[in-house]
This record gives C-alpha cells, sequence and structure tokens, in this order.
C-alpha cells in the first residue's frame, strides 16, 4: 500500500521522513475555518480527518495521513500569523502564558475505509519575555508559518519554561508516536 502525506507543511514531511518508508505528499484543499463554537482540540480533530478524506479520494489502494494542529489559550486561537506583526503580537500576548497546542493525526485506509483518529494535547509554557526578546526572535527565526509563532524545534525553544505532553513531535505538528501505533495497527513493521 502506498503512504501518503495528505500536507504540504515542510515540517510534517521532515518528520515523516524519520521513518524510512517511501511515501507522497497530496494537497488537501478544504476549509481550515473553525466551526462556530468549535473547541480547538474538535477542530483540530475534524480538520485532520478532513483532509485525509480530501485525499483520499485520489488513492484506492494507501495509508493516508491527516494532521492539523489548533493552539489555544482559554477562548483566544493563534493560527499561523503569516505576518512579522501578528507574530509579535502572538507571541507578546502568550508572554508568561500556558498555551495549549492540540494535535490531531488522521489515518485512512482507503483499502478497508477504517479511520483511526487520536488527538495528542501538548502544553507549552512561555516564560516572560521582553519585546527586545520577542523581536529578536521573530527576525531571526521568522516563524510565520508556524501556528504560536514559536518552533520548538529551533530557537523558539529559548521562548518556552516548561513544556508537557506524551509526543515532542506533536509539538512540532506530526505525533510520530501515535503514527507509529496507528500505522503497525494496519500491518507496517515500524522499525
Amino acid at each position: 500500500m502506498k503512504l501518503v502525506l495528505a500536507s504540504t507543511s515542510a515540517y510534517r514531511r521532515e518528520l515523516l521522513t524519520r521513518f524510512g518508508l517511501p511515501f507522497e505528499i497530496a494537497r488537501p484543499d478544504i476549509d481550515e475555518s473553525p466551526q462556530p463554537d468549535e473547541a480547538p482540540r474538535a477542530t483540530a480533530e475534524r480538520l485532520a480527518i478532513e483532509k485525509a478524506k480530501a485525499v483520499a479520494e485520489q488513492f484506492s489502494d494507501a495509508l493516508i495521513i491527516g494532521s492539523d494542529q489548533v493552539a489555544s489559550m482559554g477562548s483566544q486561537r493563534f493560527g499561523k500569523p503569516g505576518t512579522v506583526d501578528r507574530a509579535v503580537a502572538q507571541l507578546r500576548s502568550m508572554s508568561g502564558q500556558t498555551v495549549i497546542f492540540d494535535t490531531a493525526l488522521a489515518l485512512i485506509n482507503t483499502r478497508s475505509g477504517r479511520i483511526q483518529v487520536e488527538v495528542i494535547p501538548t502544553e507549552v509554557r512561555f516564560r516572560a519575555l521582553s519585546d527586545d526578546e520577542i523581536v529578536r526572535y521573530v527576525e531571526r527565526e521568522r516563524p510565520l508559518d508556524c501556528a504560536g509563532s514559536a518552533k520548538s524545534e529551533g530557537l523558539g525553544i529559548t521562548l518556552l519554561d516548561a513544556l508537557r505532553g506524551d509526543d515532542p513531535n506533536a509539538l512540532i505538528g506530526l505525533p510520530l508516536i501515535a503514527l507509529a501505533r496507528m500505522l503497525r495497527n494496519e500491518g507496517l513493521a515500524l522499525p
């Protein structure tokens, strides 16, 4: 069976290469807007499934991986900032706060129709950040395509006091521990 990543994220692609398995990439074309009154965790789960389903239509004999991440603090959500000003604003609001990053993973077996889904939360405690630190960080790392404006796998780790979660890869965008379990459930030998 083919392995297909339903994402154009360079971060997810890089993480998936760690398994040493050949895979294809397909772009899911879906609306990623949250539904009214939808909890962040529910948004991440729904979007991971929708991404995998959107790509599954193109493959009759494949395992399709969909993933999505929603960062939130209370009722406030933090998406991909897209601009330097928004990245700085996000980091200012997260300074000294704890943010939950819900990373959802969906795996669809297009041969059997089986869908596996899991959401892995990561609690991230940001240290108190000065404006100078925030601006320097954003200028150096340019985290404009990362939910929450911080790359924990890079210089963004210096912005944090603590991380708590079951899989450090989930924060980067693809929970590899859960994915390995799902792939084994489908008969893939890992390692």
